[in-house]
């Protein structure tokens, strides 16, 4: 038997017409999908059914819309196919705000928490740097180690640090403008494959989210996360947990703590995790774990027709 991951997809992932499909198709799907519009006062559904895509995009709605169409993936899965998150799998984990959505799967939310919890940080995120004057690029070819030496090369007294270890050569750097710009030059210099600028609204993971952090301590004290039902492997410390206190610290350190998802990988294979599902939209997670251990299996479940090809393979 399989032994599964579930994986929860991060920003990037977003577009318009994400869960649409699921809606016309699941009644449970719908359902999740106005229990978020209720939890944010705002027909978010419509947004992420018809767009535009720049309000899609926008932090604050992009968040909440991705834990969205998880969640609603989530419970299809049990109400069609009978895998409830304790049958189908051992562990979960999420991608940045896709840490979320794995909780919220997990039962240490509710969605309406959730949803909460996101567009808050969203927004937090979003005012905790003023436009134009952070960035983000991802260097691709090169390893952490080298990464984050190319950062202090490029610092000279502002911040620019490793946001995330995606694996596979693929790393991702944030902090103030020019001087994620000159670590764009210090990595070409070093023969880097490509270091490109992401278009993003603010500089994710990385110290300049300090106040976003505070923002969230204050409202995880305010709504802590409960034990959940499988154990979560965090971005932090990429070492599995089900310890409710730390959860919330690890969920708090985060917004500027580097997102360790070759590690976090590294981890479900040492508890036996043979196979990794991601579920929500899009595939990104599932190409991730593919080139970090080709051993994996990698699924990507976020339509009627995945739904349907997975619980084929249950």
């Amino acid at each position: 038997m399989p032994v599964r991951a579930f994986v929860f997809p991060g920003q990037g992932s977003q577009a318009v017409g994400m869960g649409k499909e699921l809606a016309a198709a699941f009644p449970v799907a719908r359902e999740t999908f106005e229990e978020v519009d209720e939890a944010l006062k705002q027909t978010l559904s419509r947004l992420m059914f018809e767009g535009p895509a720049e309000d899609l995009m926008l932090t604050a709605n992009a968040q909440p819309a991705l834990m969205a169409v998880s969640l609603a993936v989530v419970r299809v899965l049990a109400r069609e196919g009978g895998l409830s998150i304790t049958r189908g799998c051992v562990l979960v984990a999420g991608h940045s705000l896709g840490e979320y959505s794995a909780l919220a799967a997990a039962d240490s939310f509710t969605v309406t928490e959730a949803a909460r919890l996101l567009r808050l940080r969203g927004e937090a995120m979003q005012k905790a740097v003023a436009p134009g004057r952070g960035a983000m690029a991802a260097l691709l070819g090169i390893e952490p180690e080298e990464a984050r030496a190319v950062c202090a090369e490029a610092e000279a007294g502002e911040v620019v640090e490793v946001a995330n270890d995606n694996g596979g050569g693929q790393v991702v750097i944030s902090g103030a403008a020019a001087a994620v710009e000159r670590a764009i030059a210090a990595a070409k210099a070093r023969g880097v494959k490509r270091a490109v600028p992401l278009a993003v609204s603010a500089p994710f993971h990385c110290a300049l989210m300090a106040p976003a952090a505070e923002t969230m301590a204050t409202a995880l004290a305010e709504t802590p996360p409960r034990k959940p039902l499988v154990p979560i492997v965090p971005n932090v410390t990429a070492t599995p947990t089900e310890d409710p206190e730390e959860i919330r610290d690890l969920l708090i350190r985060q917004v500027t703590g580097t997102v360790r998802w070759r590690e976090s990988v590294a981890a479900m294979r040492t508890v036996g995790v043979d196979t990794v599902v991601e579920l929500g939209s899009g595939r990104v997670l599932a190409g991730l774990a593919k080139r970090i251990d080709p051993d994996l299996t990698a699924f990507s479940v976020g339509t009627p027709a995945e739904i349907e090809a997975f619980l084929k393979t249950v």
